[in-house]
């Protein structure tokens, strides 16, 4: 074998050496990628829901449903009870578009779960009047304008009759002068307990007028 023909052939040898290390090395490869596609597929599969029992009162009427425990207030009442008054805006607690009343308590319902009041008493803005005798803040709201477009107004309306339970029972805001006394309904205090509840028409001053006039007279 002549000098050149022994370096063509060294050369032919290191090639293929190389495509059968590439293969070998490739090989396992692609059957790893295709373990882990299986592996990811298999473990991509949503488990059946949780479901449990829960009963609350909801407007004074007593309902007993069967949810997903992943299932938030906000959508039992608006998908389950068809309370659709309730509006779902942001879904993430930051705009007060679906602020019911628990306990008497203001919570948006967005961010908490259904199952977790059991026996509770929810108040939704269906429930607090109706179209032919309205809520004193109802009236207010429409006399004062205090809405444009309305997707806010039934969070703006229970959040502010909340607002002033609050007022009455002495519960001081960021703003309270004086914890020792009784806070008074001022522009202010209200301005702050209604910060909660976005208006992107803006409505605001619109909203403090209608509050203010309902905390004006007897409770």
């Amino acid at each position: 074998m002549t000098e050149c023909n022994h370096i063509n052939a060294g050369r032919r040898g290191v090639l293929i050496a190389g495509a059968l290390s590439a293969t070998a090395v490739a090989v396992p490869s692609v059957a790893g990628a295709a373990g882990a596609v299986n592996t990811a597929t298999q473990a991509g599969v949503s488990p059946p829901p949780v479901l449990m029992q829960v009963s609350f009162d909801v407007n004074g009427r007593r309902h007993s449903l069967e949810l997903d425990t992943r299932t938030s207030l906000l959508d039992a009442l608006r998908e389950h009870l068809q309370l659709t008054g309730t509006k779902k805006g942001c879904d993430h607690g930051q705009c007060g578009a679906c602020t019911v009343m628990l306990d008497g308590q203001r919570i948006n319902a967005c961010l908490t779960l259904a199952v977790m009041h059991d026996g509770a008493r929810v108040t939704t803005i269906e429930g607090l009047g109706t179209p032919d005798k309205l809520h004193p803040m109802q009236a207010a709201f429409i006399a004062h304008d205090g809405f444009q477009c309305g997707y806010c107004t039934p969070g703006q309306i229970c959040s502010a009759v909340a607002a002033l339970a609050e007022l009455r029972q002495g519960i001081p805001s960021h703003v309270s002068t004086d914890l020792n006394a009784a806070p008074q309904a001022t522009p202010e205090e209200l301005r702050e307990r209604m910060s909660g509840n976005i208006c992107r028409c803006g409505a605001y001053s619109n909203i403090i007028e209608a509050i203010t006039e309902v905390a004006g007279r007897p409770a």
